[in-house]
C-alpha cells in the first residue's frame, strides 16, 4: 500500500463539501458527565451512559471499550460491539437514547479481537444489522480465529469470538455511504493484521467536524513474539502509524476511550477538538515501537555466541 495515493484521498476528503447540516433531536438518556459516572471503573462490561459525542454520533460503549453510535437518515450505524458481556449493555445505551435497536443497519469494526467484536454475534442476531469487514478482518469475522499473524495470536485463541455473518469488505480508502453520511475505511494494520480506522463527517448547525475513529496504535504480542523477527509485520504496523498520522481527524476517539482521553473531552473538562490529535496518538505509538524494537535488538545482541 502506497502512501502518496492515501495522502491524495485524505486530502480530497479535507477539502470536500460539508456535509448537510441535520437538526439536532434532544437525547434525555445522553449523559452530560461520563467521566464522572464511570470514574473509578474502566473494566471493559463496567456499564457506562450513553453520551453524545458530536452531532449525530454517540458513545454507547462500556468504561473499557468504545462503541459508537451514528444516527442517519437512512438508519443507524454501530461501530464495535465490545467484549460478549458487553453486547446488552450495547443494546440498552441505544435505547436510552430512545433508538429501536432495530433501526441498526449496519455495524463496522475496528479490529478482530474479541474485546471489540465479541459481542457483534449477539448484537446482528437481535438487530439484523448488516456487518461491514474493514479491508483485512472478513476471515477473523467469519471465522471467529484470530490471523496466525496477529502477535497476540496465542492469546486470542483463548478468547475465541461467535462467528458472524460478514455482508461486505470495505476497500482501504473508500467510503460506505449510508444516507448523507459517508464511513471512509483505512487500513491501520499496527494493532492487529485487520485494523482498521474509519472516518466520517458530523455537523452542528454551520459547524462540521470529521470524526477519527481511529483503530488501536499499539504494538502488544504474546510473551516470546519478537517483532524484529517479523519483518512484513514490522512494514504493516509502521504503514498503518503513517496512515493513522494523516487521518483527517478534527475529533479522535479510540478503541479504548482512555487512549485519547475521551471522557474527559466528551464531559467538557477537556476540548474536544484537538489540532493534531490524529498526529500526537501516532506518534506516541511510533516512539513506544521503535523503542520496544530498540529493546529486542540490545536482547538479540546480547544472546549472541561470542
Amino acid at each position: 500500500m502506497s502512501v502518496k495515493p492515501v495522502l491524495a484521498a485524505l486530502a480530497g476528503l479535507a477539502l470536500g463539501t460539508p456535509a448537510a447540516s441535520q437538526p439536532l433531536l434532544p437525547r434525555p438518556g445522553a449523559d452530560r458527565n461520563i467521566a464522572a459516572a464511570c470514574a473509578g471503573r474502566d473494566g471493559w462490561a463496567d456499564p457506562a451512559p450513553p453520551a453524545r459525542v458530536f452531532g449525530n454520533t454517540y458513545y454507547v460503549g462500556t468504561c473499557g471499550i468504545t462503541a459508537l453510535l451514528v444516527e442517519t437518515p437512512a438508519g443507524l450505524v454501530l461501530l464495535d460491539g465490545g467484549v460478549p458481556e458487553a453486547a446488552e449493555l450495547v443494546l440498552a445505551n441505544v435505547r436510552k437514547l430512545g433508538f429501536s435497536p432495530r433501526l441498526i443497519r449496519w455495524i463496522l469494526v475496528s479490529h478482530e479481537h474479541y474485546d471489540h467484536a465479541g459481542g457483534l454475534a449477539e448484537i446482528q442476531r437481535q438487530t439484523g444489522a448488516r456487518i461491514v469487514a474493514g479491508p483485512n478482518q472478513a476471515t477473523m469475522l467469519r471465522t471467529g480465529q484470530p490471523d496466525p499473524a496477529d502477535p497476540q495470536a496465542p492469546l486470542l485463541v483463548k478468547e475465541p469470538m461467535l462467528p458472524v455473518k460478514v455482508d461486505r469488505i470495505q476497500p482501504h480508502a473508500s467510503r460506505l455511504m449510508v444516507g448523507v453520511t459517508g464511513f471512509t475505511a483505512w487500513a491501520t494494520p499496527t494493532h492487529s493484521p485487520g485494523s482498521t480506522s474509519w472516518t466520517w463527517r458530523e455537523c452542528e448547525g454551520a459547524v462540521c467536524r470529521t470524526i477519527a475513529y481511529a483503530d488501536s496504535a499499539s504494538t502488544v504480542s504474546a510473551d516470546g513474539y519478537r517483532f524484529s523477527d517479523n519483518p512484513q509485520r514490522v512494514a504493516a504496523a509502521r504503514q498503518g502509524l503513517a496512515v493513522i498520522a494523516g487521518l483527517p481527524c478534527d475529533i479522535l476517539i479510540t478503541p479504548h476511550p482512555a487512549a485519547s482521553d475521551l471522557f474527559p473531552r466528551l464531559s467538557g473538562a477537556k476540548p474536544l477538538v484537538q489540532f493534531g490529535a490524529c498526529r500526537s496518538y501516532a506518534a506516541a505509538a511510533t516512539e513506544q515501537f521503535e523503542a520496544r524494537l530498540a529493546e529486542e535488538a540490545a536482547e538479540k545482541k546480547k544472546t549472541r555466541p561470542k
